[in-house]
């Protein structure tokens, strides 16, 4: 059975979506923090199993009879690392024969705060012992198009990334490439994949594109890492987060969200979702 962490999250709704397009319903396990939440997945004949990730009890039972597990990195920054060794500790004590955990593109070389804790799970992964595959999503193209509507309404797109490229992806591309690895016949143990979308932008390019889409003149605004953070916060983010997010944004500037090695596409086999064809399904 495959085992899906965070099953009624974005990806990992996403992920079982694609799960069952290739595999029977009974063959897939959502491991949820609240089952009532997730009753449109049991209708769907996928078993449902509770795991809290700041429940290590209730972790061992939910991964019974599986043998492969996706590891979709928690949202609760700060928070992460315990509760995915606690996964690490009920997959090693259920005998899970792969695991497979979302970390972040260049994990182990990048100087984000984003990166610290992805890189002490895969540090926590390898001392596990068990047979596991690392799968380095870069960004979403959705951290940016969700916006988009602000965007065009106030004419500007606030950052800190200047001419930095931005390799982004949609959660559809993470997640059909999440099942590939899944599914794939061959051994997957030991591999690590950084996964980015084909073709890179700036937020000046950004801007622009949506400029061209909406109609409407859309500038992007380049200002300083404090500046940012500061906006971030203005628009109610808990500070911790907002600084964060801004120190992701001012070392993709210096290249650590960029990565043109199109692993992503020839994993899932087609290219990825393009800026183009993410922003036209809003506009």
């Amino acid at each position: 059975m495959i085992a899906v962490t965070g099953a009624n999250g974005q990806l990992g709704q996403l992920v079982i979506k694609n799960l069952l397009e290739k595999t029977a319903a009974t063959n897939i396990v959502a491991l949820v923090r609240d089952p009532q939440k997730a009753t449109a997945l049991a209708e769907l004949g996928v078993t449902v199993r509770q795991a809290d990730y700041n429940q290590p009890a209730s972790l061992v039972p939910a991964l019974q009879s599986v043998t492969k597990l996706l590891l979709i990195s928690g949202s609760e920054i700060g928070k992460r690392l315990p509760q995915h060794q606690a996964v690490i500790d009920a997959a090693k004590a259920q005998g899970v024969s792969l695991l497979a955990y979302t970390s972040l593109l260049k994990a182990d070389v990048s100087p984000m705060l984003l990166a610290a804790e992805h890189k002490a799970t895969e540090q926590a992964i390898r001392e596990a012992g068990i047979p596991a595959v690392i799968l380095r999503n870069g960004w979403y193209t959705e951290n940016y198009t969700d916006s988009v509507q602000h965007n065009i309404a106030s004419g500007i797109v606030m950052g800190t990334a200047a001419e930095g490229k931005l390799h982004t992806a949609s959660r559809q591309d993470y997640a059909e490439a999440a099942v590939a690895v899944l599914l794939a016949e061959q051994p997957q143990a030991g591999k690590v994949y950084e996964l980015a979308g084909d073709h890179g932008f700036t937020l000046a390019e950004f801007a622009a594109t949506v400029s061209r889409l909406a109609g409407k003149t859309v500038h992007f605004n380049n200002i300083s890492q404090a500046e940012y953070t500061d906006v971030l916060c203005q628009i109610g983010l808990p500070n911790g987060l907002a600084a964060i997010l801004a120190d992701s944004e001012a070392q993709a500037a210096k290249g650590f969200l960029a990565d043109d090695s199109q692993t992503l596409s020839k994993l899932i086999g087609r290219p990825t979702t393009t800026l183009q064809q993410s922003l036209a399904s809003i506009l």
